[in-house]
């Protein structure tokens, strides 16, 4: 089986080709910039394209399939050579679902929470030893590659996000996996320059639950007042079953599951009820609730949910990837409830289009109320990039209905400014899809004023 991957560079679309090579299938892409860790990655496996750009005689009819990643335009010249030659052109999700048709499919959809609880059910599958495939959109420990593809086993647990498929394929990746058993974390207004209004975001998990197979199942937050909304008003052939966020305890900043003191090693209502929602899975995959607990008390979290980057007596230092307003209050509220005798710093990079249009902004609003502290940053490259006309900070000030919040532009500036605040019995949660403008934040961590 010959496959060309159009865009190859980009984060699923170089896993997915890294496991069709392991299946044993010829592997050849293309991309016209490839960054870290995919150049390695693709290296290792020794699929990496030979010179950037794209060239038309790498498509020939010999090519069994192309795969067509979302970073390519309309008239890359590759795409109009295989539309030319009459070639099958899928997007990663369309073939993701061509390799799994005849297994049992989960997919977990939502506008958060979608890799945590895609990393729970994938843990604690992982800690009995089952056999099955994934595509998870984080790196994971004690996983090579975020795709996993193979003949033998019987199920795949996807992460099903709802932006498009492909330039040519302008449906959302969840629509195209069909599930078997479907999960929808929540739902929050987001992707504003694909679905303008919020009524042509919610109709996206509307159609969504029309794709789950009939006898399937849905999986679903009931806290979620809009979704819950949806899910009564739907009829789709499916067992809905509904979760919330399970009995607990914190003490001493420790989270514990109730009755039987399950000690976590994550936290916060929202983290709780993505456990929940795992939880449930693994049930309709076999596995019990004494069975889930045992596994999931092992569980440290997805990479950048929450993660660690230092801890002293005095304060603890956590990078999210959290951007959407929804992520960004309950990802404060999280470490506000555990850390109930602590101050916190919160810092949020506004990165991606939706937060940087200037008619979202607002949505903001009362978003970062809970913190002691409150920092915005845009890095000034970011509206240069993206040809917006930056904001100013009582722009910013004024959508996050916050006077007393700091902002920053410039990367230099805001470290500067956080290592000279004193961090005794305050935690530190920087928060970004982004990279700070290419900041070292475990050195950062290291060198915070906690005396």
């Amino acid at each position: 089986m010959r496959v060309h991957f159009i865009a190859i560079g980009g984060s699923a679309m170089h896993n997915l080709a890294i496991a069709l090579h392991k299946k044993g299938y010829q592997v050849t892409g293309s991309d016209d910039v490839i960054f870290e860790p995919s150049v390695s990655r693709l290296a290792r496996h020794g699929i990496l394209p030979e010179k950037m750009g794209w060239d038309a005689g790498r498509i020939t009819t010999d090519l069994d399939v192309v795969i067509l990643g979302m970073h390519a335009l309309l008239d890359n010249p590759e795409l109009l050579k295989a539309q030319e030659l009459g070639l099958k052109i899928y997007s990663y999700p369309e073939y993701i679902y061509e390799q799994t048709k005849d297994k049992l499919r989960v997919v977990i959809g939502g506008s958060h929470g979608k890799t945590t609880i895609t990393s729970m059910i994938l843990h604690v599958l992982n800690y009995y030893n089952r056999d099955f495939d994934y595509l998870v959109g984080a790196q994971l420990a004690g996983f090579d590659t975020m795709v996993k593809v193979t003949d033998s086993a019987p199920l795949i647990i996807i992460e099903g996000d709802e932006y498009l498929a492909s330039p040519i394929d302008r449906r959302p990746k969840f629509h195209l996996y069909k599930a078997n058993i479907g999960v929808i974390s929540g739902i929050a207004w987001d992707h504003i320059n694909v679905f303008p209004t919020f009524e042509d975001y919610t109709h996206q998990f509307d159609l969504f639950i029309d794709t789950i197979q009939p006898g399937g199942k849905l999986i679903y937050c009931a806290e979620d007042e809009d979704l819950n909304a949806m899910v009564l008003k739907s009829r789709a052939n499916v067992e809905k079953i509904g979760y919330e966020i399970p009995q607990h305890e914190v003490k001493d900043g420790i989270t514990s599951l109730l009755p039987d003191h399950t000690v976590l090693n994550v936290f916060g209502n929202h983290n709780l009820m993505n456990l929940n929602a795992a939880r449930l899975v693994c049930n309709a995959l076999s596995v019990n609730d004494e069975q889930f607990n045992q596994a999931i008390s092992s569980f440290t979290g997805a990479a950048k949910r929450l993660e660690l980057l230092s801890k002293t007596e005095q304060t603890n230092v956590y990078k999210d990837f959290a951007h959407s307003p929804s992520k960004l209050k309950a990802t404060i509220q999280a470490v506000k409830t555990q850390f109930t005798e602590r101050k916190l710093v919160a810092c949020i990079e506004l990165h991606t289009f939706s937060s940087l249009n200037k008619d979202f902004l607002a949505q903001y609003a009362d978003t970062m109320n809970e913190a002691d502290h409150a920092i915005v940053y845009i890095d000034e490259k970011t509206f240069e990039h993206k040809k917006i006309k930056p904001f100013s900070k009582s722009e910013v000030q004024m959508a996050f209905q916050s006077k007393e919040l700091q902002f920053f532009n410039n990367s230099d500036a805001l470290k500067d400014y956080l290592l000279g605040l004193n961090f005794v019995g305050t935690n530190l949660l920087l928060m970004s899809s982004g990279n700070f403008g290419g900041m070292d934040l475990p050195k950062l961590a290291r060198e915070l004023n906690t005396k």
